[in-house]
C-alpha cells in the first residue's frame, strides 16, 4: 500500500510498543498503528538519521517525539526499524525501541 511517498509493509511487528502486534495487511499499519497513535499523541514525529543497508535488509535509526494528549508527558525515544525490501517494496518491518519510556509517557 502506498501513502504519499511511503510504501507500507504487509507485515509490521512490535512486541511491547503500545498497539503492539503483528499487522499482516497493508491497511493494518496505518489503521492499527499510525491512526491510533495520532489519537493519543500530539504530532508523533519520526526523525530519521541513519540508514544501513545490506542486501534485502535496511535498518533505519531514528527518534520518535510526541506529547501524549491525556498525560501531557513528552515522548522522546530512540528507535530502530528493520525493513525487508523485495522487488522495490517493503514486505516486512520490525520496530525496536525502549518501550518502557513510551509506556511511562502514556500511563496516567
Amino acid at each position: 500500500m502506498t501513502r504519499g511517498a511511503v510504501v507500507l509493509p504487509d507485515s509490521f511487528s512490535s512486541n511491547r510498543f503500545p498497539l503492539a502486534g503483528t499487522y499482516r495487511t497493508p491497511e493494518g499499519v496505518p489503521v492499527g498503528v499510525m491512526e491510533k497513535l495520532g489519537e493519543d499523541g500530539d504530532v508523533w514525529t519520526a526523525h530519521d538519521d541513519t540508514y544501513v543497508a545490506d542486501g534485502e535488509s535496511v535498518v533505519v535509526l531514528a527518534r520518535y517525539t510526541a506529547t501524549h494528549r491525556v498525560t501531557g508527558r513528552p515522548v522522546d525515544v530512540r528507535v530502530a526499524h528493520h525493513f525487508v525490501v523485495r522487488g522495490g517494496l517493503i514486505v516486512r518491518c520490525e520496530l525496536f525501541t525502549d518501550t518502557a519510556l513510551v509506556r511511562d509517557a502514556m500511563s496516567p
